[in-house]
């Protein structure tokens, strides 16, 4: 699972968007690698994934970068890289492979989604080519200086992301203690997988009753399931709070 405009935009193209299976919420590599025929020239992983959340080991992350043909490129999407603590979003990959794209963005942990800002990093090659397809004037100069000024701002980033992980573990082991299913997540979101879709979406009343509002995903082929942002303490407690006295009344 990944960003949700991929198949929209591949159609665009004019090109045909082909979704491989997963294994246990987590992209599987021998299922990528698997799929690859003679008409494939882009793969497209998001890791850690969304909304599940999850992520590739660096085991698997090797042997699927080294698995690929060198005449497909392959697009690393390190959007939630921030949050997965030591993984630096496939720079390394990168650096050592002219066919390897890692992308980012400064709408999530930079706080910036508004801007719509967002940067690769790739052989000199692969950036050529990126600036030959890719639209004119799409960064304004208020875009590239925010973007510059909140790549420098390294404090907030490790602050912001500290506090997540403290909250996405309470968050995480909060869910689990109701009974409901959830897998360690590495981005700043849990994907909490509910009995069935009416179990979702009677919990999913119940949080909006508290003002609190989550993400339904059965568009991402999960209709038992709820993505739950990440906030501050506070924040954290009002979800855990509404959820409980959502399961207070169903037991």
């Amino acid at each position: 699972h990944g960003f949700s405009l991929y198949p929209v935009l591949i159609h665009m193209a004019g090109a045909t968007a082909v979704c491989v299976r997963e294994r246990d919420r987590a992209v599987d590599v021998d299922a990528v690698l698997d799929a690859i025929t003679e008409r494939t020239r882009v793969i497209l992983v998001t890791n850690p994934g969304n909304p599940t959340g999850t992520m590739l080991s660096d085991d698997d992350l090797v042997r699927l970068v080294r698995g690929v043909p060198s005449h497909i490129a392959l697009v690393l999407d390190g959007a939630y890289t921030e949050y997965a603590g030591d993984y630096d979003g496939g720079a390394s990959f990168a650096t050592e492979r002219p066919n390897i794209l890692m992308t980012r963005t400064f709408s999530k942990i930079y706080g910036l989604g508004g801007l719509r800002i967002g940067w690769g990093y790739g052989a000199a090659s692969m950036i050529e080519t990126m600036t030959r397809i890719r639209q004119p004037f799409n960064l304004s100069n208020v875009q590239l200086a925010a973007g510059q000024v909140a790549v420098r701002d390294r404090d907030w980033v490790e602050t912001c992301a500290a506090m997540n992980a403290d909250q996405r573990a309470r968050l995480t082991g909060a869910v689990r203690q109701l009974g409901v299913a959830v897998d360690d997540s590495r981005t700043n979101f849990v994907l909490a997988r509910f009995a069935d879709p009416n179990e979702a979406d009677a919990a999913n009343a119940a949080l909006s009753a508290d003002g609190i509002i989550v993400r339904k995903v059965a568009g991402y082929g999960f209709p038992e399931g709820l993505r739950i942002t990440v906030g501050d303490a506070d924040q954290t407690g009002r979800v855990i709070a509404a959820l409980t006295r959502w399961r207070e009344k169903t037991t």
